[in-house]
């Protein structure tokens, strides 16, 4: 098992879960020096690293500094990755503001439509990275992550375009083995990509916990998936980025031929944890209505959605 550690691009991981570590670990092995912020599993990552099992090759991914904080930092990073969830109750732009200087870029990964902007009117002189992960991976264990499938990564400026330090960036994961395309455009990918997580998410949820199997097992669910994924396509041409109606007979074949997978939101809802309701449904429900757009299934299932989230925090 490779052992990675230290390089030269200073980059730091705020949000240390699945993705930050498979990404900040993948960067490492590039070359760059890679910190990050970890609270829950710090003492066991502080003193091991992370245990990365990955189809593209076991590693044990050892940050130059373990912070419990972005306060801890002491010194402004090249890049800073961006990995947290975006749900209700958490500031991210207070995440940022001790960990940027003014060169260093903001890449934000996440699911969903419109998680950039508020990190853009924080941040106006700061360059910003919108980043896509086309990947199946979670935490399986302490500090141990499990990479299962994909991996894919596209990116590009926000609102567009591709700079000289999106595509140094880019290189840096091409360098260690990740496809990694830019996009100009990258907001008509993450439309692309929402397409399926504002399907399969809330229905899994919503279905007690379903898996991609079980939704597409009877006509009726392959039926309802495509129906969501058609609504979410018009909001998306009602906003500028038309999307063809082949892509999502695509996904939902892709989906039936992969191993059956449970969905993040329906694994965050069995443990309790908050769900990214907005950024993947709330967020398209209300820009379909600032358009007069008609969405009869996602707003049923953002209204049922809603009820299972209040229910749990109540609770």
């Amino acid at each position: 098992m490779t052992d990675v550690s230290r390089g030269t691009t200073d980059v730091l991981v705020i949000g240390a879960g699945a993705i930050g570590a498979l990404y900040g670990g993948m960067l490492a092995r590039a070359g760059a020096a890679v910190s990050v912020v970890c609270r829950s599993d710090h003492a066991a990552v502080e003193s091991g690293g992370f245990d990365v099992r990955s189809p593209w090759g076991d590693f044990v991914f050892r940050p130059v500094r373990v912070l419990r904080s972005p306060a801890e930092c002491t010194r402004p990073p090249d890049y800073v990755l961006l990995a947290v969830k975006v749900v209700r109750g958490l500031d991210r732009v207070a995440l940022l503001r001790n960990a940027v200087g003014p060169d260093t870029v903001i890449v934000v990964f996440g699911n969903g439509i419109g998680i950039e902007q508020e990190i853009a009117d924080a941040f106006p002189d700061h360059e910003l990275i919108s980043a896509l992960a086309f990947v199946a991976v979670s935490r399986v264990g302490e500090a141990t992550i499990q990479h299962h499938a994909l991996g894919r990564l596209e990116m590009g400026n926000f609102p567009r375009g591709v700079s000289g330090r999106t595509q140094q960036l880019a290189a840096l994961f091409q360098a260690a083995g990740v496809p990694c395309d830019t996009k100009a455009e990258v907001l008509a990918s993450r439309w692309l990509k929402n397409l399926w997580n504002i399907a399969f998410n809330p229905i899994s949820v919503l279905g007690g916990g379903l898996d991609t199997r079980a939704i597409l097992a009877p006509a009726e669910g392959i039926d309802f998936v495509r129906r969501v994924m058609l609504e979410a396509a018009t909001v998306a041409a009602a906003h500028g980025y038309p999307i063809e109606t082949g892509v999502i007979d695509e996904a939902i074949a892709s989906t039936r031929a992969m191993k059956p997978y449970k969905t993040s939101m329906a694994l965050d809802h069995e443990h309790g944890r908050p769900m990214e309701v907005e950024p993947i449904l709330g967020n398209v429900v209300r820009l379909a209505r600032l358009r007069g757009v008609a969405v009869p299934s996602l707003e049923a299932l953002y209204g049922l959605l809603r009820m299972v989230q209040d229910r749990v925090e109540v609770d």
